[in-house]
This record gives C-alpha cells, sequence and structure tokens, in this order.
C-alpha cells in the first residue's frame, strides 16, 4: 500500500501497522483496506480477501504460519459462517465428529496411513515428532518454556507469553522433552 503523497490518512495507516507489525497489500479508498487484498499481522497469520471500510467482509481465508487454514464468511470483521482445517487436511467437524473423542484418540495420520509397528511410537501427529528443547513443552504450535513461560516456534521464533491458564494446561497435557516414568509412585507401590 504505498500511497504516500496520494492520501494523508493512508500514511498514518502505513505507519501505524508499521509500528504493530502488520502489513497490508491490496486495495484500498481513502486510505482504508477496501475490496481484494491481503493482510498479514505480526504473528505472520496472514488474511487473504474481501475488505470493507477497513475491516474483513465477504468471502476470505486466515492461514495460519503452521499450515491450517479458517476460510469464512465476514461481516464487519465478524465471521460470520465457516470451516478451519488443519494442516495436515484434517476438517473440523462442530458436530458428529469422531476425531479424536473419547472412543479413538489416534492421531489423524494414523487413521490415513495405519499405526505404526510395535515398537515405534508416535509421539505426534509428525512422524518424527519436532526437536523440544531440554526442560522444554511441545504444546503443538512450538515449544514451551515453563519457566520463561514463553511459547517459542519450532524455529526458535517468539511466539507469545503464556497466561496462566495456557501454563497450566500446557504442565498439565503436553508432550515433554524429557522421559518420565508416569503412573508410578515409588512410596505407595506394592511390591510381588
Amino acid at each position: 500500500m504505498n500511497c504516500f503523497l496520494q492520501k494523508k490518512g493512508c500514511w498514518k495507516a502505513n505507519v501505524i501497522m508499521e509500528f504493530i507489525g502488520s502489513s497490508y497489500k491490496g486495495d484500498t479508498t481513502n486510505g482504508r483496506m477496501d475490496g481484494k487484498g491481503e493482510y498479514t499481522f505480526p504473528t505472520e497469520t496472514k488474511y487473504e480477501g474481501e475488505m470493507k471500510e477497513g475491516m474483513f467482509h465477504g468471502k476470505g481465508v486466515l492461514h495460519f504460519p503452521n499450515g491450517s487454514k479458517y476460510e469464512a464468511t465476514w461481516e464487519n470483521g465478524i465471521a460470520k459462517q465457516g470451516s478451519f482445517t488443519f494442516a495436515d487436511g484434517l476438517q473440523y467437524q462442530e458436530k458428529d465428529w469422531d476425531y479424536c473423542d473419547g472412543y479413538d484418540r489416534r492421531f489423524y495420520s494414523e487413521r490415513c496411513n495405519g499405526l505404526r509397528p510395535a515398537g515405534e511410537s508416535q509421539l505426534s501427529d509428525l512422524h518424527p515428532p519436532h526437536f523440544i528443547p531440554d526442560g522444554c513443552y511441545d504444546c503443538g504450535d512450538g515449544s514451551y518454556d515453563p519457566k520463561a513461560r514463553v511459547v517459542t516456534s519450532y524455529s526458535g521464533r517468539f511466539l507469545r507469553n503464556a497466561d496462566d491458564s495456557e501454563h497450566e494446561w500446557i504442565l498439565r497435557t503436553c508432550r515433554k522433552a524429557w522421559d518420565e516414568a508416569a503412573g508410578v509412585d515409588p512410596e505407595n507401590s506394592v511390591a510381588f
């Protein structure tokens, strides 16, 4: 959006976008995103689609850095109807979804390609799984350092600081970088 000499309001929008780390390429009207365009957030999530008066409006797709996407119809910046597709191609279904429920906990790739041979456990949907640094957890979109309370991408780029609820969820549910015996309490176990 190069309109420094065209419109005074457009220059302000460019300065604000540069300050917050966003960018926009596409049609504008009176210095606002209007028409078809591509808006990139500081997190590298990218929206491609229709805009109206500076907001997502019409058909558009959010592309997430991990390869997943959300296709939706937007009204004044709010998604009214849409569908989410994970990076591995799995389409999310709000109702009657039999993937990863209490009866079937396999990974999507195991459903498509079958289970791995005995002794070759699949620890994540990607095989082999991403490397996780010592003392960290695999939280799905990167690794989490519980001491610093920071989530970084698998390539080491800062993603976010974890709030208390995300911190507790990661410690309780996510894969650790270290092996740990689970379910055994030496003080309360009985030797036979």
